[in-house]
């Protein structure tokens, strides 16, 4: 069986970890675009190293790393904030039910 060796064009590459870096999951984001895992986390790799141009001299654009570090600690607080409001809302309903 031979191997398909496929070529991604550039905006597709960082349209691909644009995406990855907002969603849950780098593995859905390439299960989703049909790419293989190892290839996106190859791709956010490659950015990583590389340093993003600046938009202007007032404002500076943060690193790669740091924007996903950021999302993965952004995720972990909204699960957090999601069970705790699922634990509330039951907690509502069995007080309701017991002050009649």
């Amino acid at each position: 069986m031979s191997r398909k060796v496929r070529n991604y064009t550039k905006e597709f590459k960082q349209e691909a970890v644009a995406l990855a870096l907002k969603s849950p999951s780098i593995s859905r984001t390439a299960t989703e675009l049909g790419v293989p895992i190892a290839t996106l986390h190859s791709w956010i790799q490659q950015l990583k190293g590389k340093s993003i141009p600046k938009q202007s001299a007032t404002h500076d654009t943060p690193d790669i790393a740091a924007l996903i570090e950021e999302n993965r600690r952004l995720h972990k607080e909204l699960a957090i904030a999601r069970e705790e409001k699922e634990i509330l809302k039951k907690a509502a309903a069995y007080f309701a039910q017991h002050q009649k």
